[in-house]
């Protein structure tokens, strides 16, 4: 099964890492470190154009990767607890 994170972008549900808000992830300076070496090593995907509220951290192949979501951790939790997606 997969995880519609926003703008057609899926990731894989067993490959999912956690679900984070963005407002109080990016509180501690050592996920914005985490984020930042992340985008420097183009490991990072956005699945939104807009601002994200949410980013999930999840393992493609042998490396950690992140989408930014423009959904809610609520919203992508939900879509992670249903048989449809």
């Amino acid at each position: 099964m997969y995880l519609h994170a926003g703008n057609g972008r899926l990731i894989r549900r067993r490959s999912i890492i956690g679900i984070f808000d963005m407002d109080t992830a990016t509180v501690s300076p050592i996920t914005r470190r985490m984020l930042s070496d992340m985008q420097k090593k183009g490991m990072v995907d956005s699945a939104a154009e807009e601002l994200p509220k949410s980013f999930v951290l999840y393992q493609n192949g042998e490396q950690t990767a992140l989408c930014l979501s423009p959904l809610s951790t609520a919203a992508l939790r939900g879509r992670c607890e249903t048989d449809i997606i």
